[in-house]
């Protein structure tokens, strides 16, 4: 084996013991903070995911997102992502029983009171049932508009690319309807604007 070859085997050999340690040490939050270990734990999570049901269009990183047309909490409906074209589109995934979902709550409110006119619009889907989401949100109240879905193997989440249905979800859709960013997991206070603007 020539001595390059080596080098790189061995560089390689103690990156991955190093990201092995890091992930026993402190867990999966530091690596699940950045873009390349959000796309190493989707890719994983896709690997073993089911296959999407017949005729669901699933969005891609890159592609336009499929329209979603779900119910608001005050029955209008809310329609993904026409109804918001022009702006860049933070779509929140998550539901009351979701104790990282509703850790991540105060940070979401904050960042969507931060947006001007044109800044991103900030949309949280509840899969949940109605009642449990209105008892939430008059605990823990938020400006930006909630859908509601069922949770399943159609729902929203999995149409937005989060085949196996890890809450929080969060996904980042361009002015024109492209998905550009997805995450698992929540938000820590001052990451949104890191992970939207990067």
């Amino acid at each position: 084996m020539r001595t390059g070859t080596r080098i790189v085997l061995v560089a390689l050999a103690a990156g991955v013991l190093g990201a092995a340690f890091g992930f026993a040490v402190t867990g999966p939050g530091p690596l699940l903070r950045t873009e390349w270990g959000q796309r190493a734990v989707q890719a994983a999570y896709s690997a073993v995911s089911p296959p999407a049901p017949e005729g669901l269009a699933i969005a891609r990183r890159g592609e336009r997102v499929p329209p979603i047309s779900l119910p608001g909490l005050d029955a209008a409906r809310i329609d993904l992502p026409a109804q918001f074209a022009g702006r860049p589109l933070l779509v929140n995934v998550w539901a009351s029983w979701c104790g990282p979902c509703i850790g991540e709550m105060p940070e979401l409110e904050r960042y969507a009171r931060e947006q001007d006119a044109n800044g991103t619009q900030v949309v949280g889907i509840a899969l949940d049932d109605a009642d449990a989401v209105r008892a939430f949100l008059q605990r823990v109240p938020v400006s930006y508009p909630i859908a509601l879905d069922t949770p399943g193997p159609r729902d929203a989440g999995v149409q937005l690319g989060n085949r196996r249905g890890v809450l929080p979800y969060s996904v980042l859709v361009s002015a024109d309807g492209r998905l550009l960013k997805q995450r698992l997991g929540p938000f820590e206070p001052g990451e949104i604007e890191r992970w939207a603007h990067q």
